[in-house]
């Protein structure tokens, strides 16, 4: 019998697989970050595709699988409609769940950084992108522990040099970035 669960979680990254399949990785509330299968989400009759796009936040139904589990079932809680049209702002959020994909290793409860996560998706429309930007960075560098030398801040704009330091690979987040610093 597999064992099926139910969880929230944010989408923050995808990849096709086979035919009409893609591989999500998300970060969830209560399993941290886990990477699951959703069969047929590419077919154009799929119900699952919409709440199951990048950056969603949504009601998960998965089962538990020997190395991917699997969504059975997902209901959106918040798409953050209003900033998707905007390049600059959804070039923020995939730097965002970049952050939190590189520096959270997985299956690992951390309620706070999925509340952030959460939180600053639902202020990327507000507040101004080098402000957003850079208090994410400081707020998930001190959850995860790593924290912020005293050198860099009393610095302005994104830490990414630094985040870079600590995972030892470079980050593919766009080059909107750039723009910021």
């Amino acid at each position: 019998m597999h064992h099926s669960f139910k969880t929230e979680g944010i989408i923050l990254k995808r990849m096709n697989y086979g035919e009409a399949d893609r591989i999500l990785t998300i970060y969830t509330l209560h399993h941290g970050k886990i990477r699951a299968m959703a069969k047929g989400v590419r077919k154009l009759q799929s119900r699952k595709a919409g709440s199951l796009e990048l950056f969603n936040h949504s009601v998960l139904f998965l089962i538990k699988g020997k190395n991917l589990d699997l969504v059975t079932e997902a209901q959106v809680i918040n798409l953050f409609k209003s900033w998707r049209k905007n390049l600059i702002k959804v070039g923020i959020a995939y730097y965002l769940c970049e952050l939190v994909d590189k520096l959270t290793p997985d299956n690992q409860p951390h309620e706070a950084v999925f509340e952030l996560l959460k939180e600053t998706f639902k202020k990327i429309g507000l507040k101004e992108n080098k402000i957003l930007v850079r208090e994410f960075e400081e707020e998930l560098l001190h959850e995860l522990g790593f924290g912020v030398p005293e050198v860099l801040k009393q610095t302005q704009g994104s830490l990414k040099t630094y985040v870079e330091s600590i995972i030892e690979k470079k980050l593919n987040s766009p080059k909107i970035l750039k723009q910021l610093n």
